[in-house]
């Protein structure tokens, strides 16, 4: 019991501390894409380096914010399950911050010596050390407390049961949030990621197309497609890994639909991340036209998401899973 209950004293630390270093992340992302003389000087100012920069300046403080609420929380029946989990959708948090410094140091090494001059630059590369030295010792620190091996299937408590434990001590929300509410939420956990995800894209896609004058609605039905497919394999796949809803087995069939459409939204991100590379592999002159863009990125996802398909069909065992 002791040694549990210092365990759950690590973990709590390092989860606070993977907090603080999400919040530096995130000041120094926000000014970095936000401040126009900032962005004009950032060596990440463009693809493939902006697309993994723009989906964690969205999903880091949606991460962090739900782990400081399940702070709240901590010392609640489920107390091992719920240290697991969270330090899990810490590392998650963590993973996504170093892979975004990684592509940020990447662009600052394909750029030229001549670039760096001005100010702004300094200032966001010397950014970048700070987040670098700080995302390491956070995720050493979430290395030495992590438990033993779980998945979503195996725990008893959920995220999920947290929210609707903290949400009937709000009177306004009393009357939704039930263990039933909770219940159907984790029989059409997929439904709720897509409204989600779509809602979420419907409002940047919103303020995108305002702040930057769009006039073609080909290019903002794009631009909605994209964002949604990237927030959806970002809630697929994070919930996978710290099991914020608990998901009843499923069907093989269910199983293969879900990850198609998952890898397929992967594909779609990487696309667009990489459309200058690719193009010249389909193409010929500068992807320019909405159409072509539409196509590449796109049919890229619908074609990863029919192989993917394919080949779990024909390597996944007929047994249910929960995963």
């Amino acid at each position: 019991m002791e040694h549990m209950e210092e365990n759950r004293r690590a973990a709590s630390a390092a989860v606070r501390v993977s907090l603080g270093v999400a919040g530096v992340f995130e000041v120094l992302t926000v000014l970095a894409t936000q401040d126009k003389t900032a962005r004009a000087a950032s060596p990440w100012q463009d693809d493939p380096y902006d697309v993994v920069v723009s989906l964690a300046q969205f999903a880091v403080p949606m991460l962090a914010l739900v782990i400081a609420l399940r702070l709240l929380v901590w010392r609640e029946p489920g107390g091992e399950d719920r240290a697991r989990q969270t330090v899990r959708a810490a590392g998650a948090m963590m993973t996504l911050v170093g892979l975004t410094l990684g592509f940020e140091w990447a662009a600052v090494a394909v750029r030229t010596p001549a670039s760096f001059s001005g100010t702004w630059t300094s200032v966001l590369i010397g950014g970048l050390i700070v987040n670098s030295v700080l995302t390491a010792v956070a995720a050493v620190l979430l290395v030495r407390s992590r438990g033993p091996r779980g998945s979503a299937g195996g725990w008893r408590h959920d995220w999920l049961g947290d929210a609707v434990f903290l949400c009937r001590r709000i009177p306004v929300l009393r009357r939704w949030a039930t263990p039933r509410a909770a219940a159907w939420v984790r029989r059409r956990a997929m439904t709720v990621f897509v409204a989600l995800s779509t809602l979420a894209a419907a409002t940047l896609t919103g303020a995108q197309a305002i702040g930057e004058r769009w006039t073609d609605p080909l290019l903002t039905a794009w631009f909605l497609v994209v964002e949604a497919t990237s927030d959806l394999a970002f809630c697929v796949i994070s919930n996978a890994v710290a099991g914020f809803v608990a998901r009843p087995p499923r069907t093989r069939a269910r199983r293969v639909v879900e990850a198609s459409v998952v890898a397929g939204c992967v594909a779609i991100s990487l696309a667009t991340a990489f459309r200058d590379a690719l193009w010249p592999l389909f193409g010929t002159g500068s992807l320019t036209s909405v159409p072509a863009l539409a196509s590449l990125t796109l049919g890229a996802g619908a074609a990863t998401a029919l192989v993917t398909a394919g080949f779990l069909l024909a390597r996944l065992p007929h047994v249910p899973s929960r995963a």
